[in-house]
Formats: C-alpha cells, sequence, structure tokens
C-alpha cells in the first residue's frame, strides 16, 4: 500500500487564453529540454562527489570509470571528447579465404574477426547494454502524450411529470474529448542515479566484447596450433612406416641370406603394424581438429601454412619483469574493467534505491477539449488548459524500498569480493603463461639439440646395422626416440607461441599487430 501527497497549482482559463498559454509552455519546456540534454552530461562531474568524499581511493576509481562512462556518452553526441578513441581489435575487414594457397594464422584471425558466431553475439551483446544510456536519458526528457477518445451513449432518465406520473426517456449521443500532456522531470533523483549506472553499464557492455576479442585469439590461435601439431604428427608417422618398412625389407632380405634372424623380421613387422593403427587415429585427429578450426574462421580452407624454424624467433616477453605484466593486466585486463563496471554500477544502484525515499518534482501543462462529456449536459462542450507543478512524496511502499536497498548493497559485496577474487586468479594466470613463454624457450632450445643427437645416433645405428654389429630392433628404437624428439619439439614450439598469445590476451594486449608478430613465425 502507497500514499503520495500531490499538489497540483493550475488555474482554468478562457479557450483562446488558454491556447495561447500552452503554446507558450510549450515553447518554454521545448527549450528547457534542449538545455536539460546539455545539462546531462554535467551528471558525471557529481560521481566524484557521491562515491564519497571522505574515501580518496573510491574517488580515484571512480573518476577512472566515469571518464570510461563519458566515453559513451561521446558517442552518442554528449560530454566532451576525451583523446584518441582505444584502438580496436575489431577493425580488420573480412578477406575470402583463397582455398588453394596455405592458411595463414593472420589470415584465419581475420576471417574469425568477421564470422566467428562467438563473437558476432559478443557484438550484438554490446549493442543491447550501449542502448541503456539512451533509455536512461530518456527517463529526463520531457514527455509529450496525446489521448483521443470517441464513445456512444445510451441514456435511460426516469422522471415524473407535471402530473406527477412517471415517465422514463431514452437519449443517445456521441461524445469526444482530446487531451495533450507535457510533463518535464525537474528533480528526479532515481532517474539521475539511473543515468550514471546506465554509463557505466555500457562500459561494462564495451569491455565483455573486447574480452570475447581477446578470447577469440586464444581460441583461434589454440586451433590452429593444435591442426598444425595434427598435421606434424600424422606426416611424421607416415615417414616413420616407410622407413620401417624398409627396415623390414632388409631384415627379409639378410634372413634370406643366412645372415639375420627371424626375431628382425618379426619385430619389424610389429612395429610397422602398430604404425599403421597410430596412422589411422593421426588421420583421425587431423580431421577433427582442421573442423574445430574451420567452425571458428566459419569458412572453407586448404592446406595450412608450415612452422618454418628459420623464420621462428622465440624472443622472451617484453618487458622481462613479471611484475609488470601482472600490473598490465591489473590496469588493462577487460575481464578487470568489466568487473570495475560492474562494481560502480552496483553503486549507483544502491544511491538510486535510496532514491525511492526522495520526492519528484515535475512541470505538467495539459490541454484537453471535450464535448457532450457531461451526462446532465449532453451538448455541452468546453476546452481547460492548465499548467503547475506536481510533487510526489512518498510515504509508505510497504517496505519494498528498504529491500531494494539491502539487495542493492548485497550485489554491490558480491561484485567486490568477486572482482578481488578474479584479480588474485589473473596474477596467477600470467605468472603461469608467462613461465610457459620463458621455460618453453629453453625447452624448446634443448629439445633442438636433443632431435639433432637422436639424428647422429640414429645414423650410427644404422651404419651399425650394415656392418653387422646392430641388429634391427636396435635402428627400430633409435628411429622411435628420434620420431618422439621430433613430436615433442613440435609441441614446445607451439606451447611457446600458445603461451605468447594467451599472455598478451590477460592484459588485454591482443589486436591485429599482434597476430602478424605471432604469424610471421609460420609460412605465408
Amino acid at each position: 500500500m502507497k500514499f503520495s501527497v500531490t499538489a497540483l497549482a493550475g488555474a482554468d482559463i478562457g479557450c483562446r487564453c488558454a491556447v495561447r498559454v500552452a503554446v507558450v509552455l510549450l515553447g518554454v519546456l521545448a527549450g528547457a529540454a534542449s538545455a536539460q540534454t546539455a545539462a546531462l552530461t554535467e551528471v558525471w562531474g557529481t560521481v566524484r562527489h557521491k562515491a564519497g568524499v571522505a574515501d580518496e581511493a573510491i574517488r580515484d576509481r571512480a573518476s577512472k570509470w566515469v571518464d570510461n562512462a563519458g566515453r559513451a556518452l561521446n558517442e552518442v553526441g554528449l560530454g566532451t571528447p576525451q583523446g584518441e578513441p582505444r584502438p580496436s581489435v575489431l577493425a580488420p575487414a573480412d578477406r575470402d579465404l583463397d582455398t588453394t594457397a596455405p592458411l595463414g594464422l593472420l589470415q584465419a584471425w581475420r576471417a574469425a574477426i568477421v564470422n566467428d558466431p562467438n563473437l558476432r553475439a559478443a557484438r550484438a551483446a554490446e549493442a543491447v547494454g550501449r542502448e541503456r544510456l539512451p533509455q536512461a536519458q530518456a527517463q529526463l526528457k520531457p514527455s509529450l502524450q496525446l489521448n483521443v477518445n470517441r464513445f456512444k451513449n445510451e441514456v435511460e432518465r426516469d422522471s415524473v411529470d407535471f402530473l406527477g406520473q412517471p415517465q422514463t426517456t431514452n437519449e443517445r449521443y456521441y461524445s469526444h474529448s482530446q487531451t495533450l500532456s507535457l510533463r518535464h522531470p525537474l528533480f528526479r533523483q532515481q532517474q539521475q542515479a539511473q543515468l550514471r549506472q546506465a554509463g557505466f553499464l555500457v562500459a561494462d557492455a564495451q569491455a565483455n566484447l573486447e574480452r570475447e576479442a581477446q578470447n577469440l585469439a586464444v581460441r583461434l590461435t589454440s586451433a590452429y596450433l593444435e591442426a598444425l601439431l595434427a598435421r606434424d604428427n600424422a606426416s611424421l608417422i607416415q615417414a616413420q612406416g616407410r622407413l620401417i618398412a624398409t627396415q623390414l625389407d632388409a631384415a627379409r632380405k639378410t634372413l634370406e641370406k643366412g645372415t639375420g634372424t627371424r626375431t628382425d623380421v618379426d619385430e619389424a613387422q610389429a612395429r610397422l603394424d602398430l604404425n599403421r593403427a597410430q596412422d589411422l587415429e593421426a588421420r583421425q585427429q587431423v580431421e577433427l581438429t582442421r573442423r574445430q578450426l574451420q567452425s571458428i574462421v566459419n569458412r572453407s580452407f586448404g592446406e595450412l601454412a608450415v612452422l618454418d624454424p628459420v623464420r621462428l624467433k622465440l624472443t622472451p616477453p617484453e618487458p622481462a619483469s613479471l611484475d609488470e605484466w601482472v600490473g598490465r593486466a591489473l590496469r588493462n585486463s577487460p575481464e578487470i574493467r568489466s568487473l570495475n563496471a560492474q562494481k560502480d554500477a552496483a553503486r549507483e544502484a544502491i544511491a538510486r534505491a535510496r532514491a525511492g525515499h526522495l520526492p519528484t518534482l515535475d512541470a505538467v501543462a495539459q490541454l484537453q477539449r471535450s464535448r457532450s462529456e457531461s451526462v446532465t449536459s449532453p451538448q455541452s462542450a468546453f476546452t481547460n488548459a492548465s499548467i503547475g507543478l506536481q510533487l510526489n512524496v512518498p510515504l509508505y511502499s510497504g517496505g519494498s524500498t528498504s529491500s531494494e536497498i539491502r539487495q542493492a548493497n548485497a550485489e554491490y559485496e558480491r561484485l567486490r569480493e568477486l572482482l578481488e577474487a578474479v584479480t588474485l586468479d589473473l596474477g596467477v594466470r600470467v605468472h603461469r603463461e608467462y613461465r610457459g613463454v620463458t621455460e618453453g624457450i629453453a625447452r624448446s632450445r634443448a629439445m633442438e639439440v636433443a632431435v639433432r643427437s637422436a639424428e647422429v645416433a640414429l645414423d650410427s645405428a644404422r651404419k651399425s646395422f650394415a656392418a653387422g654389429v646392430r641388429t634391427s630392433l636396435d635402428v627400430l628404437n633409435a628411429e622411435q626416440q628420434r620420431a618422439q624428439l621430433t613430436r615433442d619439439l613440435a609441441q614446445a614450439r607451439y606451447s611457446t607461441l600458445l603461451s605468447r598469445v594467451r599472455l598478451q590476451a590477460l592484459v588485454g594486449g591482443i589486436d591485429d599487430a599482434t597476430m602478424q608478430e605471432v604469424a610471421a613465425a609460420l609460412g605465408p
């Protein structure tokens, strides 16, 4: 149950005078609406003060995110431009994929930017969030309504004639009225808080879109490198099968000459059968990883580019300090920016809920014309014009406003704790990916030395087998070790590249230039 006190100052005046006054008032309030649009940008200045004068740290954080929300105002023509816009990772245009040329990582990235369904959904979500701002602005602008009605009336009158006898008369007539109403908010603290909250929610939507773009880079690079690793593994297994077949043929020939053993033939045959089973599995993995990549770029493509060890430059991250990377992540991570914007929006939700206890004041103008509205005088017509102020004072709402305040405080506390948890987890993830790059470089270099040593050992085993010193089993074991080390080297290189992309994504640094740098290690 809700009570309100309404005060309306107005007066009925003559028809011609009423029309003139209404027109003048419409002009005055229209001018006030234009001034209100300019005044909306001044609302953001009050956030720094309302964030809490006693807490300087809170004011600093509020100032930062108000500026972000102010950039959202600039997009709709309000506020003052503040510097150059943030570079967008969504700038590259769509490019058709050439199925005859190898698909490079950069071409896949540019196609995924346009075609990835998850990113398209994020763009739509950002457009949804962006509309919160004009909706909040509309609550502080004048509203104009026109109500028109027309009714058919049937009236039955019971009366007594001059002789005292009862009589009944029936009347049928049409009545109609037109009402033009203009309302202009003068004091509405709830809508002011809603406007500030909308700015933060727009910043949240933009941060979520950027986070999805950063995640797309990680998903695409991971799928692309998995496809490369699957293809390299399949090629390695096929090459290994050819070598085993050659070794089997040599073992059979030595057995026929009487210098070999049946054990060498059986061992080579067993290795060849195992290789065929591994080849089937490797082919399936190639097909699966290609389909995973295709689901991201949403286009058909030909072969993938190959890793060029000569062009591959495994350099440590710049800057070389882990603490600096953690600091960059805390400043620029889209995930952190999104949660900060949500937290600030929750703080404005508290102010909005508390404003439910405050009165509202509106300027009201109304022009009404009616005919045959009175049952007692169906032929009458009148015009009424009124202007004034309307004050609404909430007295009691059944505890709803207090409940909304408690709910808003609880939501703010939840987001504050969630931000703390994500901040700590972000530091751990940055540490893991930073070590993945630095240690991946060292592991790749060590694996390169190990592969060269395995190739020397395989060559020695083949020469020893030809001289009759080693058996066929020794050659097969040396070949298997070389194949395993080659596979481990490729995986170490790909893991290092993926860790580099993940590290950049955590600090919000993925853009077209970053993907060009990563793609430079691959073929065209």
